[in-house]
């Protein structure tokens, strides 16, 4: 019997809302999939392209930044330069044959704990139509 696969997803969230719509989710008691890695950051503005690209490469199926609704950000434009990296990001991913599909940028306010948990529900379901990530890097000794 073959196992079914099951998505490493790695999320770049601002301290300020989407961390604090995960702990909300947790402390809620929400059930979502335990496929995704959170990894907090300030602000979405300082998630750097090369991090989405190592991640891809070292091994996750998909990336999720998320934060802070635009006019909402609290380093006030970091969340609209987040916006431009990732449309150029996907861009780039494409050309190298990585589906776009494995990189989302989403807005999740503070007190949104059910949005987070539905975005790690889709995000995984969205994963696992894809399949794994052929684009993982492998070492050659």
């Amino acid at each position: 019997m073959e196992e079914e696969f099951e998505p490493t997803i790695i999320a770049f969230v601002c301290n300020w809302c989407t961390y604090t719509a995960a702990d909300l989710a947790g402390t809620s008691r929400l059930i979502y999939p335990p496929n995704v890695r959170l990894i907090r950051v300030m602000c979405t503005g300082m998630v750097d392209p090369k991090y989405i690209i190592k991640a891809l490469l070292d091994g996750a199926d998909a990336v999720l930044v998320s934060g802070c609704h635009p006019g909402d950000c609290h380093y006030i434009n970091g969340n609209l330069k987040a916006r431009r990296r990732m449309r150029l990001l996907k861009e780039i991913l494409s050309g190298f044959g990585i589906e776009p599909e494995r990189l989302r940028l989403t807005w999740i306010g503070a007190s949104d704990g059910i949005e987070f948990a539905n975005t790690i529900k889709e995000m995984v379901a969205q994963v696992k139509k894809i399949g794994p990530n052929s684009c993982k890097y492998q070492m050659v000794i």
